[in-house]
């Protein structure tokens, strides 16, 4: 099969998750994790952005548009999986940042993103910009040759700005403008989650919380789960506990865990 239909055999695969049972979309943070999660059998995987930034040693966004490509293609090459990825704030305030954003991670085998109405510079966009990035984004993906689902990201309630109504507005707005999938990390409950899903006809994607269940994310009206940078923590936890076992007393009782992935 030739790179451009498997790429739109995972677009088709991908845009249909969303109008079928809902499901999790967990967040790996290299193409190892990547693959454990497709042996896990998980159907699609989204980057984290804090999470990859981890791997290379840096903060939440410090890394360039030019290696979150690369990252995105070694994940589409880890595994047979549709990948979104998460694109921030599409590396500039400008719409035109954001179609060059699209437009190269399509080009790096991704079939969906993600973009926030958050600038690194501390400020959530004026909602006509907002607005205006992700029509433009749309835009993007409404040329490409395989159908890209596009999910616009509402950031108050993780940016110091829990107002429900804004946020609904935004959420609102952006499914105006052709977003596929609307998000607002940091909905807390299951009546945030409802509020926020009765409001827009689009799939709404939430943010995992250990304090919901998936049952209560699902009955709330949510299509979509997502984990963010969770897992990239749970598995340095791990590493740190281990770590200090043997700094601490020597012990090397917990080396016996074993690769969850098999030689090929």
């Amino acid at each position: 099969m030739s790179k451009i239909d498997s790429q739109r055999q995972k677009a088709a695969a991908f845009q249909a998750l969303h109008a079928g049972e809902p499901f999790v979309i967990p967040n790996p943070w290299d193409a190892g994790s990547a693959r454990v999660l497709a042996a896990l059998g998980f159907k699609a995987l989204a980057t984290t952005s804090s999470g990859f930034a981890f791997t290379l040693g840096r903060l939440d966004g410090e890394v360039t548009l030019d290696e979150v490509v690369e990252h995105a293609q070694a994940l589409d090459r880890a595994t047979e999986l549709p990948v979104s990825v998460d694109l921030e704030n599409g590396y500039g305030s400008d719409p035109e940042s954001v179609v060059l954003a699209v437009t190269r991670i399509a080009e790096a085998g991704a079939v969906g993103a993600s973009i926030e109405d958050y600038d690194p510079g501390g400020n959530i966009y004026e909602l006509p910009h907002a607005a205006e990035r992700v029509a433009a984004a749309v835009e993007a993906a409404s040329g490409l040759s395989f159908p890209f689902t596009l999910t616009a990201r509402a950031e108050n309630h993780i940016r110091g700005n829990p107002d429900l109504d804004d946020t609904i507005a935004r959420l609102q707005a952006f499914e105006a403008a052709g977003a596929d999938v609307l998000y607002a990390p940091g909905l807390r409950t299951p009546t945030e989650i409802r509020s926020v899903c009765e409001a827009v006809s689009k799939p709404v994607n939430v943010l995992a919380r250990p304090g919901l269940s998936m049952d209560e994310i699902v009955d709330a009206g949510a299509q979509r789960v997502s984990v963010g940078g969770s897992l990239t923590w749970v598995a340095v936890s791990g590493m740190v506990a281990a770590a200090t076992e043997i700094r601490d007393h020597g012990d090397f009782s917990s080396l016996r865990a074993n690769s969850p992935l098999r030689a090929s």
